[in-house]
């Protein structure tokens, strides 16, 4: 893609770790006619996906609870996370092959199917990670297994199967603070999934 107002991009790795930390110089043209060089630090982690388990006959919800160190960072109160079933898209993997592993391995359930309802940056301002966020209907007989997560990538997740009220509640009282949990919440409410 071709933007007028954007050239000279240069990228520079500041970290490698877990994901890369990029700096990126570039100049930028203002509606004024001026030109400025600017530099902005971009964390690329790859894209991800996160899916809201719903059950219209019980009313229920199936949600995850889990240590976030970021959230622990920025509040040091706690760190726990309750949030919809999520996962980092494998570069071989579409995002609905990845959010129906990751059901299976982070909550226990075997779906065959779900609906991408939107796509979203989490972040725009710092993170290059743009969110595939689905939901799907699931029933008791889809349990397979315990879910937890995978011990092998230090995961270790509760979860949680919650009547979909108690889940509003939990996002209006700020027991719930995950964006894609809120956006799915009330995907689910507006239209009228549960």
């Amino acid at each position: 893609m071709d933007i007028k107002n954007l050239k000279n991009i240069k990228h520079y790795i500041l970290s490698k770790a877990w994901a890369t930390l990029y700096r990126i110089d570039y100049d930028y043209l203002f509606e004024n006619g001026s030109w400025k060089q600017l530099s902005r630090e971009t964390y690329d982690r790859g894209n991800g996906t996160g899916i809201l388990l719903y059950n219209r006959e019980k009313k229920t919800v199936i949600l995850t609870k889990q240590f976030r160190m970021p959230a622990y960072h920025n509040d040091e109160t706690d760190g726990m996370s309750i949030e919809v079933c999520a996962g980092a898209i494998d570069k071989k993997e579409s995002a609905l092959a990845t959010v129906i592993r990751e059901v299976e391995e982070e909550v226990g359930y075997r779906i065959k199917k779900a609906e991408q309802v939107f796509s979203a940056y989490s972040s725009p301002g710092a993170l290059s990670e743009k969110m595939y966020l689905f939901v799907a209907e699931y029933a008791d007989g889809m349990k397979v297994n315990d879910g937890g997560g995978v011990a092998a990538e230090n995961e270790e997740i509760e979860v949680l199967e919650l009547p979909f009220e108690k889940a509003m509640q939990m996002m209006d009282s700020g027991e719930i603070q995950d964006f894609k949990t809120i956006m799915l919440l009330q995907y689910a409410k507006l239209n009228q999934l549960v």
